[in-house]
C-alpha cells in the first residue's frame, strides 16, 4: 500500500490505523532538521518521516503569481501614505489596528471597482511539477490555493474596522469576501483542470478562533464566512476531490456546520484551546470527520520530554484514531521544538 492509498482510506473512514503528517517547518527550524535528517527540501524530509500526504502549496512555494510590479493582493496600496504596514513580496500582510485601503468605505460599488486579481496573472508550472513529484514518490497530494478568505478579507479593512462593519456596513464587507472567493475559485479552476486526476484533496486555510473562542459569533460566521466556504468546498466535490480545512483556534461551536458543509478534515486541532481536546473531539465526532494535528505545540513538543511526547501522541492516537492523521496542533514546526522531539513524535505516529 502507498501512503496515498493509506490516505484515501482514512479520509474515507475504512483505515485499520493512523497516518502522519510533519507539517511545514518554519523557515527558521529548516536549516537543523534538513541537517539532522540528511535532506535538501522539504519534499525529501517528507519522505525520510514518513508523512502521508505532502501540502503542494501554489501561493507560497511555487510562485503561481506572475505579477513582479504589484502583489496579488495589496490591501495598503491606496493609504501606503498612512504608515506602517509593509505588504510582504507575496503581497499579504497582518493588519490588525491600522487602516488598510478600506477602512473608511460605506460602498460597495467602491469595492466593485478595485484592481481584484486576475487568473491571467497565475501560471501554475511550477505547481504541477511538484504535484507530479508528490505523486511520483507515493505521498497524497493536497492542493489548492488557501483560500484565506477571512484573513484576507480584514487585512483590506484592518482587524477591528473589519469586525466593526460587519455590523455597520456588511455588504461593504460582503463584497471584498465575495471578490476573494471569485478569484481562489477562478485559480482553483485553472489548477483543477490541468491537475485534477492527481490531486487527493484541497487544503483551504480559514482562521476561525482564538485560544478561547471563535473570532467571531457562529451567527457572524454562518452569515459572513460559511456560504463562501461552501463555494469552495462545492468546487472540489465537482472535481472529484476531498476536503481539507485548516482553522487554528478553539472552532468547537462550528465544527458541525463545517461538517455539514462538506469539510472531511479539520487541522490542525489547536489541542489547548478551548473544547479541542482530543477527549471531547472524539467523543462528538469520531466516525463524522477525520481530525489531522492534535499533539501540542505550546507546551508538549517545545517543552516536553521526548518519552512525554511519546506518550501524547500515543494517547491522543487512541482517542482519534484509526482514521486519524498525526501532527503538531499547528502545521509548521518552530524551532524552538528540539529535534529529538520531533523524532519521538514521528517514532510514535508509525508504531
Amino acid at each position: 500500500m502507498t501512503a496515498r492509498d493509506h490516505f484515501i482510506e482514512i479520509v474515507e473512514k475504512r483505515s485499520s490505523h493512523c497516518g502522519f503528517w510533519h507539517g511545514v517547518p518554519h523557515d527558521d527550524a529548516k536549516p537543523a532538521l534538513y541537517a539532522h535528517y540528511g535532506v535538501k527540501d522539504d519534499f525529501e524530509l517528507g519522505l525520510k518521516l514518513g508523512s502521508t500526504c505532502r501540502y503542494v502549496r501554489p501561493e507560497e512555494d511555487c510562485h503561481m503569481w506572475q505579477r513582479t510590479d504589484y502583489p496579488m493582493f495589496d490591501p495598503m496600496n491606496a493609504a501606503a501614505h498612512k504608515g506602517a504596514v509593509q505588504t510582504s513580496g507575496s503581497g499579504y500582510a497582518t493588519i490588525m489596528h491600522g487602516e488598510a485601503v478600506f477602512a473608511d468605505c460605506e460602498d460597495p460599488e467602491e469595492i466593485h471597482r478595485y484592481h481584484w486579481p486576475t487568473v491571467a496573472d497565475c501560471d501554475f508550472t511550477e505547481t504541477l511539477k511538484e504535484i507530479d513529484r508528490t505523486r511520483d514518490a507515493g505521498q497524497a497530494v493536497l492542493c489548492s490555493t488557501w483560500g484565506s478568505i477571512f484573513s484576507n478579507t480584514w487585512n483590506f479593512f484592518g482587524m477591528e474596522n473589519c469586525l466593526v462593519k460587519m455590523f455597520t456596513d456588511p455588504d461593504v464587507v460582503k463584497a471584498v469576501t465575495g471578490h476573494l472567493t471569485d478569484f481562489y475559485l477562478a485559480a482553483n479552476d485553472a489548477l483543477f483542470s490541468q491537475a485534477k486526476d492527481k490531486i487527493d484533496s484541497i487544503f483551504i486555510g480559514i482562521d476561525l478562533g482564538s485560544q478561547r473562542d471563535l473570532l467571531v459569533s457562529p451567527e457572524t460566521f454562518e452569515e459572513f464566512l460559511l456560504p463562501y466556504i461552501k463555494k469552495l468546498l462545492d468546487q472540489a466535490r465537482a472535481y472529484g476531490l476531498h476536503t481539507t480545512m485548516h482553522s487554528c483556534g478553539s472552532i468547537y461551536r462550528v465544527i458541525p456546520q463545517l461538517i455539514e458543509a462538506g469539510v472531511e478534515i479539520i487541522h490542525p486541532i489547536q489541542a489547548m484551546a478551548k473544547g479541542m481536546d482530543a477527549e471531547s473531539l472524539a467523543s462528538q465526532y469520531n466516525g463524522k470527520v477525520v481530525f489531522m494535528g492534535g499533539i501540542d505545540t505550546q507546551q508538549i513538543l517545545p517543552f516536553g520530554t521526548p518519552d512525554e511526547v511519546r506518550a501524547e501522541v500515543r494517547r491522543v492516537r487512541k482517542l482519534l484514531g484509526p482514521n486519524y492523521l498525526v501532527c503538531s496542533s499547528h502545521e509548521t514546526l518552530l524551532p524552538n521544538v528540539p529535534l529529538e522531539n520531533v523524532q519521538a513524535m514521528v517514532e510514535a505516529a508509525h508504531e
